[in-house]
């Protein structure tokens, strides 16, 4: 019997998954990403995590004949490695994926993808029409997008294709992404940015009365979002986050045309009343194209997971029609 693997690094949790040729999860195991010292310690955490889906699975390690690893970015594709990554120390500098996880399972076929794109991948796979066309757009600690269009898993040359948080959608360029540019999508919206977006409006106009902790240390997008309806600042930084959030999916609609656009990420996923729904009343009025179906992710917090795993059992496409046996 054949097995396959899916991994999901995460700068907070590496997840494994192993399943049937059918698709059906046999054995499953969560931990904490390593914070170092140094790439080598996540990758160990990496192997750990799948060997204990395995050992959750009962078989050997060597019995997997493909896996999926969907992985926060930026990579070096060639050498199967992601390379400074930015929500991790700066003393990791690499981590060795595609090599470490092909000498365990015993196989070359190791399919690396940045986590977006291991989003769409899930998402078209187990979508009812196994779309061609369809943008998986993740708002969480940060903000990218995996793209299938006409059937095509788009990559890039570097594996890093996607990286739609880092398009600019403030040309005045008023906030500056973790990247360290500015006007970015991902520098106004996404989870960690919010409380410094939230402060620049209260800067702004003093006379916004607010209960938020804008100086605490522990101020986060949550307090926004736990505020709506309540608070005057926390009502409007909402209303101005759908208007960049809008802007940023237009111009995902006009670049790849998809038939579906699905949010996934914690942002999303916990406040889609909040988000996801002034996108799609927004996006309506701006697209110029056809407007796809704007939806959230069934598969919650794994569809990275999930998404990896679909990559191992269909050659790294999310195509149903190409399901190994």
């Amino acid at each position: 019997m054949a097995y396959y693997a899916g991994v999901d690094l995460g700068a907070t949790n590496v997840r494994a998954i192993v399943a049937e040729a059918d698709g059906t999860a046999i054995g499953v195991s969560r931990r904490s990403t390593p914070r170092g010292p140094t790439g080598i310690h996540v990758t160990e955490g990496v192997l750990r995590t799948l060997r204990e889906a395995c050992g959750d699975a009962g078989i050997d390690p060597k019995r997997i004949t493909a896996a999926g690893i969907g992985s926060i970015g930026p990579f070096d594709l060639a050498e199967g490695t992601v390379i400074d990554p930015a929500n991790l120390p700066d003393s990791i500098d690499r981590i060795p994926l595609t090599g470490p996880v092909s000498k365990l399972i015993g196989s070359d076929d190791v399919y690396l993808h940045n986590d977006t794109i291991a989003g769409v991948i899930g998402e078209r796979f187990h979508a009812d029409r196994n779309p061609d066309d369809m943008v998986y757009i993740t708002i969480s600690s940060g903000i990218g997008a995996g793209v299938c269009c006409d059937g095509e898993i788009m990559h890039g040359w570097d594996g890093n294709a996607g990286e739609v948080g880092h398009c600019v959608v403030d040309p005045r360029g008023r906030l500056t992404c973790g990247c360290g540019r500015e006007g970015h999508w991902e520098a106004y919206c996404s989870g960690n940015a919010i409380p410094d977006y939230v402060r620049l409006l209260a800067e702004d106009d003093p006379t916004i009365s607010t209960d938020l902790p804008l100086e605490g240390p522990d101020f986060t997008a949550k307090d926004v979002f736990d505020l709506a309806g309540e608070d005057e600042l926390a009502d409007y930084a909402i209303e101005q986050l759908a208007h960049w959030n809008a802007i940023g999916v237009t111009n995902v609609i006009h670049s790849f045309a998809p038939i579906v656009v699905s949010f996934g990420g914690a942002v999303a996923l916990h406040n889609e009343e909040l988000v996801v729904d002034p996108v799609r009343e927004r996006v309506a009025e701006m697209v110029m194209t056809n407007v796809p179906e704007i939806r959230v992710t069934d598969l919650g917090d794994d569809v990275v997971v999930e998404g990896a795993l679909a990559s191992a059992l269909t050659d790294g496409t999310g195509d149903r029609r190409r399901l190994r046996s």
